[in-house]
């Protein structure tokens, strides 16, 4: 299994390179052909490359990613290694390893009948091209795993996700002359402030008003709404015609997600004869705690009966494929795949002792869900 790790985090795979990714598609397709015995479906959209095994009717699907976050070349400041049971390298825990004790789980199983594997090649970068593909595959299914990596280095599985939301808040304004006569513009930075300011406090009106119906009682707590880039104007000596806001949304349930659109829709402008054009929208939908449930207590079951230490359920704010798939209606369980920590930061590292383990656990879990 290290030998197979090692192959797949020498094959950079960075979500912007289409060509490193279709590479790396290469490499992982023949890795689960040689283990499965079986070449996947290859689907190239919009120039990004997926891969699907299916086996006889799916009842279980199983997730994962071969992008990482890591620009070309980061191999040679974060070079692949194994010291004191430690793996390190880039993507090694997000989540290539996950790939691994993936195709080893099925590939220990009599049979992968029952079965559909699908790897994803735009995961980090929110999953724009395969969204579909993952929610074909995830419908109809009686459970998806996920083999992101675990939520803490103790190997505890993510039981809930939060949903993201993504907006561009537009402000239109009027440019002229900034020193002759600023007075006949529009100000479309001075708007802006303004804006970024009405989006910071929206997360807590909207927390006051689902408070008053209890809607936001959530293992994932309150929901966050974040300015994030913000840009305005052409010359230092031009009034503002044009600012752009971006916007960061983090919600527990649907319902939060639906009120915060809402809210979002509702901006208007303070400066006079300033226009706002609010873009975007939801993007994944939360996994709620619900969607996990059943699996996460057969998973403990599973845990306990293989002599493993207890598991733990934990509610995370970043989002996965994992909220698709949850939000088609599939059971859903994340955080199956290694275990570590540093995930998209220079510690990024795995525990080699827990490989084996989770991958027998993943072996138990298909077993069960299939039938």
């Amino acid at each position: 299994m290290l030998a197979d790790l090692k192959e797949l985090v020498l094959c950079e795979a960075f979500s912007a390179d289409h060509a490193a990714v279709a590479r790396s598609a290469e490499v992982v397709g023949a890795l689960g052909a040689r283990l499965l015995g079986a070449v996947p479906e290859t689907y190239v959209i919009e120039g990004v490359t997926h891969l699907r095994w299916a086996f006889g009717t799916p009842r279980v699907l199983l997730l994962g990613h071969h992008d990482t976050v890591w620009p070309m070349g980061s191999l040679k400041t974060h070079p692949w290694s194994v010291v004191d049971g430690i793996a390190r390298g880039p993507g090694v825990l997000d989540m290539k390893a996950g790939l691994v004790q993936m195709f080893h789980a099925l590939a220990s199983l009599p049979s992968p009948d029952g079965v559909c594997v699908l790897i994803n090649g735009d995961e980090e970068v929110g999953s724009p091209t395969s969204r579909e593909l993952i929610e074909e595959s995830a419908r109809g299914c009686a459970a998806a795993f996920v083999l992101e990596a675990s939520a803490n280095a103790e190997g505890a599985l993510k039981t809930a996700r939060k949903g993201t939301s993504r907006y561009e808040v537009v402000v239109h304004g009027k440019a002229a002359h900034a020193g002759l006569e600023p007075e006949r513009g529009v100000n479309a930075a001075v708007e802006a402030a303004h804006q970024v300011l009405a989006i910071a406090g929206l997360g807590a009106s909207m927390r006051t008003r689902m408070g008053t119906n209890g809607t936001t009682r959530s293992a994932l707590g309150a929901p966050t709404i974040t300015p994030t880039l913000l840009s305005a104007g052409s010359t230092l000596n031009t009034v503002p015609a044009l600012a752009k806001i971006s916007v960061d949304v983090r919600v527990p349930t649907l319902a939060a997600q639906d009120l915060t659109d809402q809210l979002m829709r509702k901006l208007t402008a303070r400066t006079h004869g300033a226009r706002l054009e609010v873009l975007g929208g939801r993007r994944r939908p939360p996994l709620e705690p619900e969607s996990s449930a059943e699996l996460f207590t057969l998973a403990s079951a599973i845990a306990s009966e293989l002599g493993q230490e207890p598991l733990r359920g934990l509610a995370v704010g970043g989002a996965s494929d994992g909220n698709y798939t949850a939000g088609v209606g599939c059971p859903t369980l994340d955080g199956l795949g290694a275990v570590g920590s540093g995930a998209h930061a220079d510690t990024e590292h795995v525990r080699v002792t827990q490989i084996v383990p989770r991958t027998r656990l993943l072996a138990q879990l298909i077993t069960r869900t299939r039938q």
